[in-house]
């Protein structure tokens, strides 16, 4: 999880065209996950939330449901981030960069078969 991109809040915010504040919301409504990091323990998202649409910007529209179903399988959200960012050698690659090309069912199958 070293090498991939992490976006403060007012950064993550900029990429989507949207407030910090808005940010702020969606990390507490659980549409996305953050963690803090850095030198200066700074509230993170992993820019690979974001994909480019036709409309511009936008979070993967799977996102939040399968935070959701991996949520409920009890993990901690600094393991569901980790499961999100981490390769996965039945998808080929990791279960975000899966869910950006579109492979939602695949994932949540794995994300279920944590319970």
């Amino acid at each position: 999880m070293s090498d991939l991109e992490w976006l403060t809040v007012p950064d993550f915010a900029d990429r989507l065209g949207i407030t910090a504040t808005q940010v702020r919301e969606l990390i507490r409504e659980g549409a996305i996950s953050s963690r803090r990091r850095g030198e200066r323990n700074t509230v993170q998202i992993p820019a690979g939330f974001i994909v480019d649409t036709e409309d511009g910007p936008a979070l993967i529209p799977t996102l939040a449901g399968t935070l959701t179903v991996l949520r409920d399988t009890g993990l901690s959200e600094d393991s569901v981030l980790e499961w999100l960012l981490t390769d996965e050698p039945e998808l080929g690659m990791t279960p975000l960069d899966a869910l950006r090309s579109g492979q939602r069912a695949h994932v949540r199958r794995l994300a279920q078969s944590l319970l």
